[in-house]
């Protein structure tokens, strides 16, 4: 049987951290700021845990 590829996508938006936690970045940060407040934004610059029901999934994309 042949090797499973990463998803590229995936490899390109997700870290995975030294105790295989998954994290990714916030939506809403790529346009239209001047709408949106600075506490706001600042939030959003944070990353984030990807969530429990999405981390199997999202493991099996990134071939972990």
């Amino acid at each position: 049987m042949p090797k499973m590829k990463t998803d590229s996508g995936a490899k390109k938006r997700i870290k995975v951290t030294g105790s295989g936690k998954l994290r990714r970045r916030k939506a809403f940060r790529g346009h239209l700021m001047e709408g949106k407040t600075s506490v706001r934004a600042r939030r959003l610059g944070r990353e984030a845990d990807v969530a429990p029901g999405q981390a199997k999934n999202v493991k099996k994309l990134m071939g972990l």
